[in-house]
């Protein structure tokens, strides 16, 4: 991390790594697997057949000559619908969005829209101001909610909703968001106040009404409905957390609340229809002092803070704490200034209260939002709630997303009831159910199975760590990394969003990349390939070498027949990304094509109406062949597939041989390229209205290679869109809400 002093650019990294535990992987614990069930695979045709008849039956009495007749159902000319019926997508390095023949995407809601009727027209010059009633930056995950006619809240309607989205980060060089700012912004400290508060009313959440009229979507920019939120808009504290003194600080003194959520990146839906953001890369905005450790006393807490990759001298992202004196600067430098034993008194204990999964209600402004710290403390992604079962407890999934972390669940004390799916207040369900259950975190064996931990002070792995001394359980919340470093839980290669097929009840984890793979590694920042992380090889992306698992995969999870409360669970790989031409044996396990191959899977999402898996990409190992894309996937089910051994050379010429098991083969009917986005993108979030007929998919940071020093000249961007599409002023590069529609008005995916 550069110190401060250090003004060149503090890039944002994805891809860190502050897990020093050493936790065993599978290179340790490699066993033959004895037995797997072979599961049929799902097919790859027909939503739905013609709707058949009532049988009924004729005569009376009860008779010998009583007869059993059955009606002659209608015939039904209508060509049965077939799911990826359409022509795969070519890749792209064009500066546009490319969608299949017979498709239309639309830029509908980007950077700077106003959002209320009084806000001016965004001139995307870098002058624009108000951002606290505009879009912000980076739109990430979001969902669809779907508004009656008298503005309620629905399930069904399908021309009308609110799409809540989040605004995760900007787009940046050295210090500043540069394309906010008229010159470029400041590359020095300290940060002008005015360019500061900009860039923090940029990161937060929308809620935008969306409307169909006319055949054409657009959003509405004085509905009542729309709103921000930002690193000012309070928020609370909720959960085993909430008033603990891990969560106190001046601006909260009881530990019940906190300014803003920060760096959002994947979403949810929760049952009773609120909107769940993950808190992702947040720790990044905060600095500490050089002599922090040393004002600590070197207690825990800094055990805590290098953990979650705060070591002492650590630069702050965008230099926010330099704004000036007041509090909402100030908050961001988190070093032990006052004298207070409790931390009332200064901002050390900020941080503890960021990097939770975030709940709100898309529909009414009144309500509050809430952090869920039942669900533990992370770099959230998304969070997705396996199906429920009326008398079960809920369970929900989610990743950290950070090179070796972990997989977690949690399950709610809380057994579901029908009533609540449309209760009076869905933020008083939201505490019945995420405010109280059991975090558990995810250890995967050799042998395709695995088991759930749970995270408990109870548990005396925990108790008795050596590494750091927990609490009480909202001590183990807050420090869920190190909790789950105690139970030694399986390292991961980076676990971003998570999807449950609504079929099949299996969960789904996008892998996204690992660059610290090693077959001899080196520290502990570097782990050796296992089961579920199995491959170790070089991609050649030009004459640069990128080494470790630079492409990515998905993995897949069957619970076990307990469901939502299972402990035990199997596991295989659904998809292994890999350019089409790389060795089939070591790289390419899924026979990808050349319409299929892709590299750093990220966004994942299973839409209802069909069935269909989404994935996007975050890529910068392909980006030379192509920009970053979405695939449509109709997965089969754990076990379809076989075991696959790969043997990894060793420098003294011996080999690690390491199993892992690969889902059944990708083919031109269950794997399709459906969209590829502009230059410097990433594609992410993804939301669908109830029929299937308009998918709305966001474009992140267009241009975001283009150089600070070339603000002044459009022509030296190395993204114009969606100017270049037809939409809005100026020729800075905007992240963008797309919507897309299918030309013959059938759902989207067949």
């Amino acid at each position: 991390m550069n110190k401060p002093t250090d003004f060149a650019r503090i890039p944002v990294d994805h891809d860190i790594d502050t897990h020093a535990s050493s936790n065993e992987h599978f290179s340790t614990v490699l066993e033959a697997r004895l037995s797997r069930r072979s599961l049929l695979r799902g097919g790859a045709a027909t939503a739905a057949s013609a709707l058949l008849g009532a049988i009924g039956l004729s005569g009376c009495g009860g008779s010998d000559n009583d007869t059993v007749t059955a009606p002659i159902p209608p015939v039904n000319n209508t060509p049965q619908e077939k799911l990826l019926g359409f022509a795969a997508v070519s890749k792209s390095l064009a500066d546009t969005v490319v969608v299949p023949a017979g498709y239309t995407a639309s830029v509908l809601y980007a950077l700077g829209d106003p959002l209320t009727a009084s806000a001016a027209a965004y001139k995307n010059d870098g002058t624009d101001t108000d951002f606290e009633n505009r879009a912000g930056d980076h739109h990430d995950g979001m969902e669809f909610f779907p508004l009656s006619a008298t503005g309620g809240a629905s399930t069904t309607v399908n021309d009308r909703g609110l799409l809540a989205m989040n605004h995760e980060a900007t787009t940046d060089e050295k210090l500043s968001s540069h394309f906010v700012h008229a010159n470029g912004g400041t590359q020095s400290l300290p940060r002008p106040a005015l360019e500061v508060d900009k860039e923090m009313a940029l990161h937060g959440l929308s809620v935008v009404e969306v409307r169909l009229a006319g055949g054409k979507w657009a959003y509405q920019k004085d509905s009542s409905f729309n709103r921000r939120v930002h690193q000012q808009t309070e928020v609370e504290i909720s959960g085993p957390v909430r008033g603990n003194a891990l969560v106190i600080t001046k601006y909260s003194t009881n530990g019940t609340k906190i300014r803003g959520t920060l760096n959002n990146c994947g979403t949810g839906k929760t049952p009773w229809n609120t909107y769940l953001s993950g808190e992702e890369n947040w720790s990044g905005y905060f600095t500490r002092a050089a002599t922090d450790d040393a004002a600590r006393g070197n207690d825990k807490s800094v055990v805590s803070l290098k953990r979650y990759g705060r070591d002492a001298g650590a630069a702050s992202r965008h230099g926010w704490e330099t704004g000036g004196l007041d509090d909402k600067y100030q908050r961001w430098n988190i070093s032990r200034k006052g004298a207070s034993i409790d931390g009332s008194d200064d901002y050390r204990n900020e941080m503890n209260g960021m990097g939770y999964i975030v709940e709100m209600d898309a529909y009414d402004k009144t309500r509050p939002i809430k952090k869920r710290t039942a669900l533990g403390r992370y770099a959230h992604e998304s969070a997705v709630f396996g199906k429920p079962v009326v008398g079960q407890p809920l369970a929900v999934y989610m990743g950290d997303d950070s090179r070796n972390e972990y997989i977690y669940k949690f399950v709610s004390n809380a057994v579901w009831a029908a009533a609540d799916a449309n209760p009076s207040d869905r933020i008083a369900t939201g505490d019945k159910y995420l405010d109280s259950g059991k975090l558990y975190v995810a250890k995967f064996a050799a042998d395709g199975s695995g088991q759930w931990i749970e995270l408990s002070i109870a548990n005396s792995a925990i108790a008795a760590y050596a590494g750091y001394k927990f609490a009480d359980q909202a001590d183990v919340l807050v420090n869920a990394r190190l909790a789950a470093d105690a139970v030694g839980a399986t390292k991961m290669d980076r676990p971003e969003w998570c999807s449950v097929h609504p079929g099949t009840g299996e969960i789904y984890f996008s892998l996204t990349n690992n660059s610290n793979r090693r077959v001899e590694p080196s520290g502990s920042s570097q782990s050796a390939p296992d089961g579920p992380n199995p491959r170790v090889y070089t991609d050649m992306k030009g004459t640069t070498a990128q080494v470790g698992n630079p492409n990515g995969h998905i993995i897949r999870v069957k619970e076990g027949a307990t469901g939502s409360t299972a402990t035990g669970f199997t596991w295989d790989v659904y998809l292994f990304g890999a350019e089409s031409g790389a060795p089939a044996g070591t790289v390419n396990l899924s026979s990808l094509t050349a319409d299929q191959d892709f590299s750093s899977p990220d966004g994942l999402a299973f839409t209802p109406s069909t069935g269909i898996c989404w994935i996007q990409t975050d890529d910068g190992a392909y980006t030379d062949v192509t920009n970053c894309m979405m695939l449509a996937g109709l997965p089969g089910t754990v076990g379809d597939g076989k075991k696959v051994t790969l043997n990894h050379a060793r420098a003294n010429g011996t080999t690690l041989a390491v199993d892992t098991y690969v889902g059944k083969a990708a083919s031109a009917d269950t794997l399709k390229r459906f969209l590829v986005g502009p230059v410097g993108c990433e594609i992410t979030g993804i939301a669908e209205t109830p029929d299937g007929k308009a998918l709305f998919v966001n474009i992140q940071h267009p241009g975001e290679t283009t150089a600070s020093s070339n603000i002044a000249d459009p022509a030296k961007y190395t993204s114009q869109w969606p100017s270049n599409a037809g939409y809005g002023a100026g020729k800075r590069p905007r992240s963008a809400t797309i919507v897309i529609t299918k030309n013959d008005g059938g759902r989207i995916g067949s």
